[in-house]
């Protein structure tokens, strides 16, 4: 297979990390007979210094006719006035949009070498294994904005077409799993919640008769999410529901280093990138930990370019490198913790072993 892969590192430790993804990337190739074609743009902060935007035209022009594209993180404190008139995550969000990437999948499923990270006791964790599908491009985070020196307003729209679409997405998703739906939402005090309930009932039941849905409160689901874990199986939500469930999810792994996610539409073409940002404290310092970038790069073959059996072999990798003790700082308690790059080649040598060896770029 041949595939346009376009690569936007963004910044503080994007760069890093898709580096790794593209090394294994490139491993699994190799491996498999496969031809990727990487282009590396801007994006977020460092597209804002080195244009004035945030998502430059020559960036979604490539994104656009790529078969899928890999995105490490954006911003920063450089780039944080929040009074500014360009921010890092206008371009994201745009990008989103115009890709017409509504649906964000988030897995969490912890790994058993990692549980000891885990501000969780490790028996609430054992057998978690949960999806949690956010709509992406609709809400507070894209509806109209007021500012006035006295009053400030962010208004939250949804249609019935966006929440019949991810549900959907969601119960399907679910029917080739466990069968079962938790929908996310705050229908006590909330118009669009109101609708976002009544919506997703509907589908479920006239659409997906063999999916079980419940519902629950956002404030609910956040202590649920902690207690019992292994209850789950496809979380639905809204956006900014599902963005701050999903980092709170994060502790289920152990560390936001673990965790990857996809961006979907309609077509093949998605956004893949670790759920963690750009880490600015730690950028530079070779200490970030790869694995949420290289699992991404595990969901792009899956989804876009619907290579299962290579996306599986980059996750036994991962999984065997955890197995191994294969620890960033993120992780190691009282081992001493690997650079970047080393636990990179951790995951390149479990590749080694499926197939022929890997000589990794310097």
């Amino acid at each position: 297979m041949h595939a346009e892969i376009v690569v936007l590192p963004g910044d503080g430790i994007g760069p890093e990390v898709t580096a790794a993804a593209v090394d294994v990337l490139t491993a699994v190739a190799r491996n498999f007979g496969h031809c990727f074609n990487f282009q590396h743009h801007l994006i977020g902060g460092a597209a804002i210094d080195a244009c004035g935007a945030p998502l430059p035209e020559e960036t979604l022009h490539a994104c656009q006719h790529a078969d899928a594209v890999l995105l490490g993180a954006v911003g920063g404190p450089k780039w944080s006035d929040p009074n500014a008139r360009v921010r890092p995550e206008q371009g994201l969000l745009a990008l989103r949009q115009a890709l017409g990437l509504y649906a964000n999948l988030r897995p969490v499923a912890p790994h058993p070498a990692a549980l000891g990270a885990a501000p969780i006791k490790p028996h609430l964790l054992a057998g978690v294994d949960l999806l949690v599908v956010r709509e992406l491009t609709g809400g507070i985070y894209f509806g109209d904005k007021q500012r006035s020196p006295d009053h400030a307003s962010d208004l939250c729209s949804y249609s019935v077409v966006e929440v019949e679409r991810i549900v959907r997405r969601a119960c399907q998703l679910a029917r080739a799993r466990r069968g079962k739906l938790t929908s996310v939402d705050k229908a006590n005090v909330l118009e669009t919640s109101r609708l976002w309930r009544e919506v997703a009932t509907r589908v479920a039941r006239e659409e997906f008769p063999d999916v079980q849905i419940e519902h629950q409160l956002v404030d609910a689901m956040a202590m649920h999410l902690l207690a019992r874990p292994r209850e789950y199986d496809v979380i639905v939500t809204e956006n900014m529901f599902g963005d701050i469930l999903t980092d709170e999810a994060s502790m289920l792994a152990g560390s936001l280093g673990l965790l990857p996610s996809a961006s979907l539409g309609d077509g093949r073409r998605g956004l893949y990138e670790p759920i963690h940002g750009s880490a600015p404290d730690i950028a530079g310092r070779g200490m970030a930990n790869p694995y949420a970038s290289i699992l991404s790069a595990a969901l792009l073959l899956r989804h876009s370019l619907e290579l299962v059996d290579e996306a599986e072999c980059i996750e036994r990798a991962v999984s065997e490198a955890l197995h191994a003790g294969a620890f960033t700082a993120d992780l190691a308690s009282t081992t001493a913790p690997l650079s970047t790059r080393a636990a990179t080649r951790a995951v390149l040598a479990q590749l080694c072993e499926e197939r022929q060896p890997i000589v990794m770029r310097d």
